[in-house]
């Protein structure tokens, strides 16, 4: 036992020996090889920012959702409304804003909410509001992005939108599909089923096929995750052909921790049973959160950088100079009409004009000659 205990041991310091080598040959280590890690220091320490919106009908369990994927309460404040003031009420922007910190990554987080969206009875052009406020985030980074001080711009251009469709029903109503023909252009769009538990795995699969079918026909364009690279590893790959294959996601939201099979978890007690939230086999919130945290973030705001805001503002830019050409075109002169073709006897009186010309300057020629010799 002894002889076994000191040979732990020695194995040990040998490791130990080893990895101060290997640490001290990186400290040594001079070459661009070592950029990666200085942007991502540079990058952890400043932090990031992220802003997702989520719009649907009330009811459907959006803010539930939001607080089980980040772990946080947004909501805490919030006022629930009676049935008198929802149907007064009309679609308005809220935002909420955490700053989240998870292993020294800190991330500012901000959630665009729609109360009052698809509420009311007419339901007509319920979502301008939305396209508005996108608008008004893309106006200001582009004011920003135009000023003398860009050293510290804001950016809460919104990078990503959750759409809750009604898990009852036969695919996408008429303004879910407006919805998202509206929105489409401006911001990468994520269509979910909501209260996925009121579907059995049958139901679930029929509506998701119905819901890409129509989004397909109705030509609405969702987001769609990049192809993997061929140096990725097994793993990564899997996961993002999982995530392909079951949008759109079928979720379940819960902040209540119930007992399963001897564990505590997330999920919704009922009398016939438990709905587990990080359960794969019944619902693909897990998928929703790896793809929104782990996976794709950085893809969404560069698609939002590099797709909707660059049309928005190679846009703006076309119109600025439309209108600049046309005031230049109001603000020019009168034009010059071209003068008329000169007759013969004004042809003869230029031709004297220029001979008398032509002999005063001989005679201002002679004289000056005749004052410089007798200077002499």
């Amino acid at each position: 036992m002894d002889a076994i205990m000191l040979q732990e041991k020695l194995v040990e310091k040998l490791l130990c020996a080893r990895s101060r080598t290997t640490r001290q040959k990186d400290k040594q280590y001079v070459g661009f090889a070592t950029l990666p890690n200085q942007v991502h220091r540079k990058s952890v320490k400043k932090g990031f920012d992220f802003t997702l919106m989520v719009a649907g009908e009330s009811g459907l369990g959006k803010s539930t959702l939001v607080n089980s994927l980040f772990l946080t309460d947004l909501y805490k404040d919030r006022k629930l409304l009676n049935a008198e003031e929802r149907i007064n009420q009309t679609v308005e922007i809220t935002k909420h804003t955490v700053d989240i910190e998870e292993k020294g990554v800190k991330l500012k987080l901000t959630i665009v909410d729609t109360p009052g969206f698809g509420d009311a009875v007419n339901n007509n052009e319920c979502w301008k509001p939305i396209t508005d406020y996108i608008d008004q985030q893309f106006e200001q980074y582009f004011r920003d992005e135009s000023g003398l001080n860009r050293k510290n711009i804001l950016d809460n251009r919104v990078h990503c939108c959750l759409y809750f469709i009604p898990p009852f029903g036969h695919g996408l109503r008429p303004v879910d599909v407006e919805f998202m023909k509206a929105l489409h252009e401006k911001v990468n769009i994520i269509p979910l089923i909501a209260k996925a538990d009121c579907l059995t795995p049958s139901e679930i699969k029929k509506l998701k096929d119905r819901v890409r079918d129509e989004i397909e026909r109705f030509g609405i364009k969702v987001y769609q995750f990049p192809e993997c690279d061929s140096d990725e590893d097994e793993e990564f790959k899997q996961m993002d052909k999982e995530l392909k294959e079951c949008t759109p996601f079928a979720v379940i939201g819960s902040n209540t921790v119930v007992e399963a099979r001897g564990q505590r978890v997330r999920g919704r007690l009922y009398p016939w049973g438990i709905v587990e939230v990080e359960n794969q086999s019944h619902c693909d919130f897990v998928k929703l959160r790896n793809m929104l945290i782990r996976s794709h973030m950085h893809d969404l705001k560069d698609v939002t950088c590099d797709v909707h805001y660059e049309n928005y503002r190679a846009q703006c830019i076309q119109e600025m100079t439309s209108k600049l050409a046309q005031d230049n075109r109001m603000d020019s002169p009168i034009p010059i009409l071209p003068l008329p073709t000169p007759d013969a006897e004004t042809e003869r009186l230029i031709k004297m004009k220029d001979e008398e010309l032509k002999r005063m300057q001989e005679m201002l020629q002679k004289m000056q000659q005749q004052m410089h010799e007798k200077d002499q």
